[in-house]
């Protein structure tokens, strides 16, 4: 397609509002998939963490931070903690992670629009 050819294709107000909606959910999508790698990575830790509780001894107490203070907590209940911030994390990770499903069928379909009227003089794809 020659560069004056791009010149004759009409945007509308709908072509706009969906060029709009794209750039607004990738920029989202973005944010997502960042959010979504801080939790796993959190997530992994807490497991990590987890393990290695299991070779701690009972009678030990064990330091666990809350907000900016250590407190010491009995080693059932520092586990019982971290169990139920590992079931918290992995609920919000599905969350995101379906999220961020609808957003790419929602991409997905919008580039189907655009590149359908107009082919290849709209670059949609990231760098």
């Amino acid at each position: 397609m020659k560069a004056n050819e791009h010149a004759d294709i009409e945007v509308t107000w709908e072509d706009q509002k969906n060029i709009n909606a794209f750039s607004k959910l990738n920029v989202k999508l973005e944010d997502e998939q960042e959010r979504y790698s801080e939790l796993k990575l959190e997530l992994e830790y807490l497991e990590d963490l987890a393990m290695e509780l299991e070779l701690a001894d009972e009678d030990d107490p064990i330091n666990f931070k809350i907000a900016d203070v250590f407190i010491e907590l009995p080693l059932e209940e520092a586990q019982e903690k971290i169990q139920t911030e590992k079931e918290r994390l992995e609920e919000e990770v599905e969350k995101i992670k379906s999220n961020l499903n609808q957003m790419e069928e929602q991409l997905a379909a919008l580039k189907k629009v655009l590149y359908g009227k107009f082919k290849n003089a709209i670059n949609l794809e990231k760098d």
